[in-house]
């Protein structure tokens, strides 16, 4: 019994110290951000273990479990960083939190992920805006494709935009016996005014038919036009005579741009 209690010993150690050997290797190596394929033939190496003398069937140690490769492990710490720092949708540059579920008053409202987002691409928004990510991921492609270009040149570049719309439980237009809005699906943002570094203001209500304003804007509404599903803006009814309304909805034919 002392000799095969030793040589417990001796293996627990030997698993041990090629455990913490593992761990080191993996904490000094650089964080990789693409989760690449295990390489065989290092695992395989990693699972060799010098054959004991006859021992006793009832004394016998399972195989203890193969590290994950170190290009997994790092990937998996990238992830949660990207958590701690407010990181969603599985994008660095959106940040805000995740929320459970919602489920609205009213049949067809409600968001299965709901994310709520307050700065996109460095770009803040003026209040906290309830989404799914597919929206969410979208404005970020329109901010940086076409809004921080249109402003590049103007008060420092784009800073931030006022939020007047986001997730609501409710039909188009607020109208009595309309279709749900794509707000009610969380599909939808509407935006009323564009912040420059420079503390400028630019509103869609003020700004659409004002000479020195008027270019820019009708370019981030052009360039919205085919990302988004919807975009609607100040000539498409008197309803958004004040603010642009983007949303994601699924459509079998064109994209609506008015």
């Amino acid at each position: 019994m002392i000799v095969k209690r030793i040589f417990l010993i001796h293996l627990l150690l030997f698993a041990s110290t090629g455990l913490a050997n593992a761990e080191i290797a993996c904490a000094e190596s650089p964080l990789s951000s693409e989760l690449a394929l295990p390489d065989l033939e290092e695992e395989v190496a990693t699972e060799h273990i010098e054959p004991a003398a006859a021992v006793e069937p009832a004394v016998l140690i399972s195989k203890r479990p193969a590290l994950r490769p170190c290009k997994f492990r790092q990937f998996e710490v990238g992830r949660q960083r990207m958590r701690d720092r407010g990181a969603v949708c599985g994008d660095w540059t959106i940040l805000g939190e995740t929320r459970t579920s919602l489920a609205g008053k009213a049949q067809g409202c409600g968001i299965a992920n709901p994310v709520r987002i307050y700065r996109i691409s460095d770009i803040a928004l003026s209040q906290f805006s309830l989404m799914d990510c597919q929206t969410a991921v979208t404005l970020k492609t329109w901010i940086e494709n076409t809004a921080k270009p249109a402003f590049a040149e103007l008060g420092g570049g784009l800073k931030g935009m006022r939020v007047v719309g986001h997730y609501a439980c409710k039909t188009q237009n607020n109208q009595p016996y309309a279709r749900i809005s794509e707000h009610a699906r969380g599909r939808a943002i509407d935006i009323s005014t564009f912040v420059l570094q420079d503390g400028t203001q630019i509103t869609v209500q003020d700004g659409w038919s004002d000479t020195d304003q008027s270019t820019v804007l009708r370019e981030l509404h052009s360039g919205a036009c085919g990302l988004f599903g919807t975009v609607l803006g100040p000539d498409a009814d008197r309803y958004h005579k004040g603010h642009f309304h983007f949303d994601t909805a699924r459509r079998s034919g064109k994209p609506v741009c008015r």
